[in-house]
């Protein structure tokens, strides 16, 4: 196969770490030579959306793509997925990579042109964070499960964040004939500039979505535990759709002179606002926001939970038991205590992460397992079963 690959990205809601994930890796992609696109739900956003889409479509050459693609699993699926076969056909694409589990879908049920083409993409699917809280018991989880394992059938390639992702995806899914890789996510090099807290910045700031699982209410109930006379405040930044939830509990809390709610806005504008960045979730898998708080020197007071012991692995930095508002408010008080120690760990784990998550690193190794596949690809004249099942099923 030669060189520049053609390749498209395909991701549902362009928010959140996951989109920041696909920017970075897409821009660096188009830096090193490759044409590169994205596809994204054309009914998803948040107050950033635009700025974001803008500046990242002046980096692709195979273009930004919209259309509509649904939340929730139904009928127009299938026209998302035509859509996006389509779509690979006019763009000539070597590579088909679905980021999220929509993404995954429309990028493995959409790669494929003719069942007995000798050359169709090659597929890669990357669950990152929202996609592994779908496995559980459930009837939902039940059916997402199963279908995840049919798709596994027909990847070329499995991409992983961390190696919790990896774990928590097999342990559900099982063996799968697709090759599988763990990339942690990576940093630019202007990530890693300090960032100077503003001279009225709040103690604790909390930047990410507004739901349950990010754990925003242990944020609010911690903070009104720690002593009436240090009158702690906190900013939180971000949008969601349990923001006005949020925002009321801050009020029956007592807490509206002591926090303040921002929005949305760029995650190194907000890390001026705090001194000291508070993660509260009761689920993640590698999530940005505390790679790059780390990368500008910010303090990090984070819950054990998924891929973050990987973050601080070798590091000073303790991690919160989940779920736990007195372990949290004792955190943030220990903090409070002793910010300049707090402040020494922070510049240890610094240059961990400076070492271990770079864009360059993780680029460089995502190209390298979409070659290997492509070699291997390339290398197989006679179509599966499943590759048949996949396009009669595309085309009734």
């Amino acid at each position: 196969m030669s060189w520049p690959l053609r390749i498209l990205h395909i991701l549902r809601a362009p928010v959140g770490g996951l989109f920041r994930h696909v920017r970075d890796l897409a821009l660096e992609q188009a830096a090193l030579g490759h044409e590169v696109g994205v596809l994204v739900d054309s009914t998803s956003s948040d107050g950033l959306t635009d700025t974001r889409l803008a500046s990242l479509e002046e980096g692709l050459s195979l273009g930004l793509h919209k259309f509509p693609m649904p939340r929730s699993p139904g009928p127009s699926d299938l026209l998302a997925i035509r859509a996006t076969r389509k779509l690979a056909r006019e763009l000539a694409v070597d590579v088909l990579h679905g980021h999220g589990a929509k993404g995954g879908l429309y990028a493995r049920l959409g790669g494929r042109y003719s069942s007995w083409a000798r050359k169709r993409p090659v597929r890669f699917y990357t669950p990152h964070g929202g996609s592994l809280h779908y496995f559980d018991l459930s009837l939902k989880g039940r059916t997402y499960i199963a279908t995840e394992a049919a798709l596994a059938r027909i990847s070329d390639g499995l991409i992983f964040e961390s190696a919790y992702a990896e774990s928590i995806y097999s342990q559900a899914v099982g063996p799968a004939r697709a090759e599988k890789r763990v990339i942690p996510n990576g940093l630019s090099p202007e990530d890693f500039d300090i960032v100077v807290a503003e001279r009225d910045a709040a103690e604790f700031l909390f930047v990410g979505e507004l739901r349950e699982l990010k754990g925003v209410d242990l944020f609010l109930r911690a903070l009104v535990r720690l002593r009436s006379d240090r009158s702690p405040r906190a900013v939180i930044v971000g949008d969601g759709p349990e923001a006005a939830r949020f925002q009321a509990l801050a009020r029956e809390l007592g807490l509206a002179s002591r926090v303040r709610f921002t929005g949305a806005m760029p995650a190194r504008e907000a890390f001026q606002m705090g001194r000291t960045l508070v993660m509260p979730s009761r689920a993640e898998s590698l999530p940005y926001i505390a790679l790059e708080a780390a990368a500008a020197g910010l303090p990090l007071i984070a819950s054990n939970v998924g891929g973050l012991p990987e973050i601080v692995e070798g590091s000073a930095t303790r991690l919160v038991a989940s779920d736990d508002v007195e372990a949290l408010a004792c955190a943030m008080a220990m903090t409070m205590d002793d910010f300049e120690g707090a402040r020494a760990r922070a510049v240890k784990l610094r240059s961990l992460i400076a070492q271990r998550f770079t864009i360059e690193r993780m680029t460089h190794a995502v190209l390298d397992f979409y070659q290997e596949q492509i070699t291997r690809n390339t290398a197989m004249t006679v179509p599966s079963r499943l590759a048949v099942t996949d396009d009669l099923y595309l085309n009734r």
